[in-house]
């Protein structure tokens, strides 16, 4: 068959420009990641750390091929500082793992997780322990759930012997679509030696990326005892249900 010029030249374009595309496919992700963003409240675990107020945060990741990952985020907080002598407005967290597939669709994740609160002085405030705290977490995805499972190596979160607490969790994310997800979560955390420090909380967020650029919102809350978690600075429940706006820019 006999070809046109034009076919001819069109077939010559596209074979010009297949390498291109090949190499643009080929390009492995960028393994260094990072993150800013502002919340109306700064919630963990479902328990306000920012006295109900916003906060500022961000964060740099570094993802190896080979499945390791070593990362550092921070945020503006209040909570150490509403207790008298506390001091420390910042938490810097410092963590690291490895991350693999053990099985068809099965996602094992572990590592450890350094809560580290500068300048914070609650050891040397009645009744508090050191507010850095290190833990250790393993978790298993399968589809779009995650359930994970920290255990703290230290005294957790300045409460006093309360080493090897524990908070085990499961998270879901759905793909809605058109860059937004919805995700459901409900966690229970132990406070060794503390019955009355111990709850479940519970969340459901609703997030829209444009393109890069995630606007979220979560409804949270938690069964916590409202006068164990209620501020030093002004008597209000830290963990009572709510809704949290945020916006997160990941480049």
């Amino acid at each position: 068959m006999k070809s046109s010029p034009k076919l001819l030249a069109l077939a010559l374009a596209l074979a010009a420009a297949l390498p291109a595309f090949a190499e643009e496919a080929a390009a492995p992700a960028d393994p260094l990641s990072f993150n800013v963003g502002a919340v109306t409240e700064y919630r963990y675990r479902g328990i306000s750390q920012s006295r109900l107020k916003p906060a500022l945060q961000g964060g740099i990741d570094y993802a190896a091929p080979s499945g390791f990952y070593v990362g550092t985020w921070a945020s503006t907080i209040k909570w150490i500082k509403d207790i008298p002598g506390g001091d420390a407005d910042v938490e810097i967290d410092l963590y690291g793992g490895y991350k693999t597939e053990v099985a068809k669709g099965l996602t094992l994740d572990v590592g450890g997780l350094y809560y580290l609160y500068p300048s914070n002085k609650l050891k040397d405030v009645s009744g508090f322990a050191n507010a850095n705290t290190f833990e250790l977490y393993g978790a298993l995805s399968f589809g779009p759930v995650t359930a994970k499972y920290s255990h703290s190596t230290t005294n957790l979160f300045g409460n006093v012997n309360s080493k090897n607490s524990g908070y085990f969790d499961v998270t879901a994310n759905f793909d809605l679509g058109d860059g937004m997800t919805l995700s459901p979560h409900v966690g229970h955390q132990t406070v060794k030696h503390t019955s009355v420090a111990s709850y479940t909380d519970y969340s459901l967020t609703l997030a829209k990326d444009f393109s890069g650029l995630v606007l979220s919102a979560a409804v949270v809350g938690t069964d916590a005892d409202k006068t164990f978690y209620a501020s030093p600075a002004n008597g209000k429940f830290l963990g009572k249900t709510t809704l949290v706006v945020g916006l997160k820019k990941t480049f």
